[in-house]
């Protein structure tokens, strides 16, 4: 009887890649590629911003820019927009600021109903636990790698 139920699945699994429509990966992958870019040259042009019109250096500039674009990432996500872009360009709107932002913003939004500290502060750390904790793994042995190779 397992046999049959088996050969009854292998069946039907053959019968649905028949049917299932093709993914469209060009299409996706040109559309992460203009939604990533986009993102990327819209940072770019802040950071430009504040270095010829505020007097920032590059390297003081990338503070601001970064906390511009989860501002940014954070109002369109409360707004809506963000969610309709990330459907639209797929894995280019997950750029690393803009993305991880949205992810928090939309844990925060989700569970907000649930009060504050139990709602919104453990959901949003749930998404943002791991990031922080791999964060500050790497970070120490990224150091630890740089003290025992470049210092020594």
């Amino acid at each position: 009887m397992s046999v049959k139920m088996a050969s009854d699945k292998a069946r039907y699994k053959s019968f649905l890649k028949t049917r299932q429509p093709g993914r469209p990966w060009f299409r996706n992958a040109i559309r992460a590629f203009l939604a990533g870019g986009s993102v990327c040259l819209v940072g770019q042009g802040v950071q430009e911003t504040f270095v010829h019109f505020f007097h920032f250096s590059e390297k003081t500039a990338g503070n601001p820019t970064v906390a511009i674009l989860i501002f940014v990432s954070s109002l369109l996500t409360g707004l809506g927009v963000y969610d309709r872009f990330g459907q639209w360009a797929g894995a280019g709107s997950s750029v690393p600021v803009t993305g991880f932002a949205n992810s928090i913003t939309s844990a925060a939004l989700e569970h907000k109903t649930e009060g504050y500290v139990a709602g919104v502060g453990a959901n949003m750390f749930r998404v943002a636990g791991p990031v922080i904790v791999f964060g500050v793994v790497a970070a120490f042995f990224v150091g630890l790698a740089r003290y025992l190779f470049v210092s020594g």
